[in-house]
């Protein structure tokens, strides 16, 4: 648990956003200055098909050359998130 603009939320658990410009939200701790950050990723008008083993292996391909690129902490990387929630386990 910790705080972030004064309400307690919970770190590194993916969840739904309403109303808002991305389709998922989670709350990452930045180690380097210790804040805790929200990390939104997704399309709202767009649905994951990732029981489709031909559109999850594009998925990753594609993005996981990506995720190679990002230096620093990866999980404040929106990528980092998407490629999570296509992999099997990823329930919101």
């Amino acid at each position: 648990m910790a705080k972030y603009q004064g309400r307690t939320v919970k770190l590194n658990k993916p969840f739904r956003t309403t109303g808002e410009r991305k389709k998922f939200g989670v709350y990452v701790r930045d180690r380097s200055t210790g804040n805790v950050k929200k990390v939104r990723f997704g399309d709202p008008n767009m649905k994951i098909k990732k029981s489709n083993p031909a559109r999850q292996k594009s998925f990753l391909a594609r993005h996981g050359a990506i995720l190679k690129k990002v230096r620093g902490q990866k999980t404040l990387a929106p990528v980092y998130w998407a490629l999570k929630s296509w992999r099997k386990g990823f329930n919101v």
